[in-house]
């Protein structure tokens, strides 16, 4: 229910629909484009350079491009009056946020000096983030967890694959 004298699209979820549309859809969305989306570049830099440190920078760099980009994208997509979505600024901040989180965890490792540490500690990010993710859409949108579960890992394993693939040519 919007209060007298507010916006519709400034009002805060009131129902469960309400909040799967402008909270958790757009987590998940963030969560889901950083994860998979920075894992080509992150891997393919840390594979051709063998510096974790080259791999931070652009794992990092590639984390908060596709969080801006991500953010732009979802506040510029509507206005969340006719869709129900909320507020496209606070939607895009939420994507914006979630997107920059998927990225920089698997980046973090690269902090590390020794370049296989690092490698192995980003592939259990990696790992845990996808279950993440497939518990979420299980939890939220009724998905078959083990479904969910094949859906992400094979889609991030394309990810990874392409970023490998290119690292070691």
């Amino acid at each position: 229910m919007v209060e007298q004298g507010q916006s519709p699209a400034l009002a805060r979820p009131q129902t469960e629909r309400d909040f799967l549309l402008q909270v958790v859809q757009p987590g998940l969305l963030g969560l889901m484009d950083g994860s998979i989306s920075t894992l080509a570049p992150l891997f393919a830099a840390a594979y051709a350079t063998g510096k974790p440190h080259i791999a931070f920078l652009i794992g990092a760099s590639a984390a908060v491009g596709a969080a801006i980009s991500m953010a732009f994208a979802e506040a510029l997509s509507d206005t969340g009056a006719q869709t129900g979505r909320g507020h496209p600024i606070i939607r895009g901040v939420i994507v914006g946020a979630m997107t920059f989180l998927g990225g920089i965890l698997h980046t973090l490792p690269f902090l590390l000096a020794h370049l296989d540490v690092a490698l192995y500690i980003a592939y259990i990010v990696v790992g845990l983030e996808l279950i993440a993710i497939s518990y979420i859409r299980f939890h939220y949108f009724k998905l078959s967890f083990w479904l969910s579960v094949v859906q992400v890992i094979f889609g991030g394993g394309l990810v990874l694959a392409a970023g490998l693939l290119i690292g070691s040519a």
